[in-house]
């Protein structure tokens, strides 16, 4: 973070302008675009809607998406640039603990941000970091962003691909192709939440700490155990809990009061 920022700990809005300052200062690497501040405001939004916290269905989802990476034969975790300035070291981590591959994935592509953000990763102990340039070699079909273009050795060849913060288009396509697709998403009515095949409505910041977590815990479970998981999952059903937890809590807010509820 800037130097010349400091926001105090006891400040109530204390993590939430960490956050902000993280994607302000992946501007300045070049690593995020200026519509990624408008991406992150708009989570924040959803995130005030859950009460800013893990809820239990987000859990749920969770533990079927780590189940399903460690299932895959080709696991690969999507980045853009509003990821790979906040949870850069945890993607990594996570990549790690899946034994997934890590792919830059962006629908503002060029070829400096690419580098930034391999660098960033790199940075924060990535062995090998795809679509880079011309390691971008090959399209997503009926997809006409700079989305479509990906790595022949990743995201293309991918059984099960990790798109967090990610546009509804590439989710919708990436189905089409039968792969399973899992996103972290604050929002529960996007496209992307309603296409992916298992959503975690959760802050990404959340998120992924814990399903390193939960990773370190299920690697070591049996194959039958992990299909078990995956068969008594259902996205569907997930994103119903998820609205019908943000209608009870705001109902709640309502009766008690906004101000003493906080």
């Amino acid at each position: 973070m800037k130097k010349d920022i400091e926001i105090p700990e006891t400040h109530p809005r204390y993590k939430s302008l960490l956050y902000r300052e993280k994607i302000v200062e992946g501007i300045e690497k070049k690593i995020v675009v200026l519509q990624g501040l408008i991406a992150h405001g708009r989570g924040e939004c959803f995130d005030y809607l859950i009460g800013e916290e893990t809820i239990p269905p987000a859990m749920d989802a969770i533990k079927a998406a780590v189940a399903a990476l460690l299932l895959a034969r080709h696991p690969v975790l999507s980045v853009n640039g509003n990821v790979a300035a906040l949870t850069p070291g945890e993607i990594v981590r996570l990549a790690r603990e899946v034994g997934a591959k890590i792919e830059v994935n962006l629908f503002y592509r060029r070829r400096g941000r690419e580098e930034a953000i391999k660098e960033e990763l790199i940075k924060h102990g990535a062995e090998e970091v795809l679509g880079v340039g011309e390691d971008a070699d090959t399209k997503i079909p009926e997809l006409g962003s700079e989305r479509r273009r990906v790595s022949s050795r990743g995201i293309f060849i991918a059984d099960v691909v990790f798109v967090p913060l990610e546009d509804g288009d590439r989710t919708e396509a990436l189905r089409k192709m039968g792969k399973t697709v899992i996103t972290v998403d604050l929002n529960p009515l996007s496209r992307t939440a309603r296409y992916a095949n298992i959503t975690i409505v959760d802050n990404i910041v959340r998120a992924l700490p814990k399903m390193i977590e939960v990773a370190i815990e299920l690697k070591n479970k049996s194959r039958e155990e992990l299909e078990k998981i995956l068969d008594n999952y259902d996205n569907e059903e997930i994103l119903k809990k998820v609205l019908r937890y943000i209608i009870k809590r705001l109902d709640n807010l309502a009766e008690a009061g906004v101000t003493e509820s906080l």
